[in-house]
């Protein structure tokens, strides 16, 4: 780290070490009087200035008080450089988010859950593991250092990142993601449509699955769900079926998955739903089977491997496909692989729910 960047961290712990060699050469009358400046300058403990004066008055030598201070200078000015040197790597985080079409809040060097929904949104475009956090594969990803929020301060803020993302909130509006968009739905337009049937599956990835290959889209098969017996519409989505905010609805999905709310996800399911080879279910079992599995396996990794395709259907519902790639951990055993998952949405008010799932193997 280089203190140079930080001229103001610096110029204290300057000033600090200053005044600091001069107790040498002063009574304790100076030191009391420049105490309450050491103490709100550098966050000084009152304990350590009232040390040393009793060991002025003691005739004791000042010695180790003084490499004390001293220490604990350049320690307060270390941790203030590091803290403008963070913000910074923020800063530039947020601004090439910006730049990109993730993120449109202020540049603040702020670790928010805006910032951790632009995150979000970058790493399902990237196919990076959907964590909402600046860690280590995303930060190569920006050239940035990681910055992960840990303890519960950091669950806290992924269950408000992925509540914001479901609601849409602050979807930027740039030319940037415009572009993105319109490359989205030439893909989606172009993609095959031969269905397959639908592998049998609980709530969550089989564990037949195949090791992840790469694909494309000629590999986006759509397997068949639950739906209406009329023929589904032509044309583009509804508005509110837009690419993007199907795409957060998707990115709050999986992000719900890892919440150490066990069973988080199971909110963005209607009351009855279409679940896997399951038959119909109600939230309560659905519940119990997603709690079932973030049981068996403790340590989930998810990331959208490849495009999110949306078909509209009759009566304002539409399906959206995506190939999800995963790694999952419990001790020494670990399962990799990747899946295609159909989710076929409704508007219940102004979110979604989902009414039908499903899931078929990587070929």
């Amino acid at each position: 780290m280089k203190l140079s960047r930080c001229p103001r961290s610096v110029a204290a712990a300057r000033a600090a070490l200053s005044c600091i060699s001069q107790i040498s050469f002063l009574d304790q009358n100076w030191l009391a009087s420049q105490s309450l400046y050491l103490g709100i300058l550098f966050s000084v403990p009152a304990l350590v200035i009232h040390f040393a004066q009793e060991r002025a008055v003691s005739g004791l030598r000042y010695n180790n008080v003084i490499m004390r201070l001293v220490f604990l200078a350049i320690a307060t000015g270390l941790s203030l450089a590091g803290a403008t040197s963070a913000d910074e790597n923020v800063r530039a985080v947020q601004n090439k988010l910006r730049d990109d079409g993730f993120y449109s809040g202020q540049i603040d060097g702020a670790y928010s859950s805006e910032l951790s929904a632009a995150l979000t949104r970058y790493q399902i475009r990237h196919g990076l593991p959907i964590t909402g956090q600046l860690d280590e594969d995303t930060s190569k990803e920006l050239d940035a250092k990681p910055a992960v929020t840990n303890g519960s301060t950091g669950s806290e803020q992924s269950s408000e990142t992925w509540h914001r993302l479901r609601r849409g909130q602050q979807r930027p509006s740039t030319s940037a993601r415009q572009s993105d968009t319109a490359a989205a739905d030439a893909r989606e337009t172009s993609s095959p449509r031969n269905e397959e049937p639908a592998e049998t599956n609980t709530g969550t990835p089989s564990e037949e699955s195949t090791q992840d290959t790469s694909s494309n889209s000629s590999e986006m098969a759509r397997p068949p769900l639950a739906s209406p017996a009329t023929a589904p519409a032509t044309g583009s989505p509804a508005p509110e079926f837009s690419t993007e905010r199907l795409r957060d609805y998707v990115a709050a999905f999986v992000l719900a998955g890892l919440d150490r709310n066990v069973g988080a996800e199971s909110d963005f399911f209607a009351d009855r739903v279409e679940y896997y080879d399951q038959g119909t279910m109600d939230r309560e079992r659905i519940r119990d089977d997603l709690k079932r599995y973030d049981e068996r396996w403790p340590e989930r990794h998810f990331w959208v491997a490849g495009t999110i395709n949306l078909e509209p259907q009759s009566d304002n519902r539409v399906r959206v496909t995506f190939p999800l790639g995963f790694k999952l951990r419990n001790g020494n055993k670990t399962l990799n692989g990747k899946v295609y998952k159909t989710l076929l949405l409704e508007p219940s008010g102004s979110d979604f729910q989902i009414v039908a799932v499903n899931e078929r193997k990587s070929e």
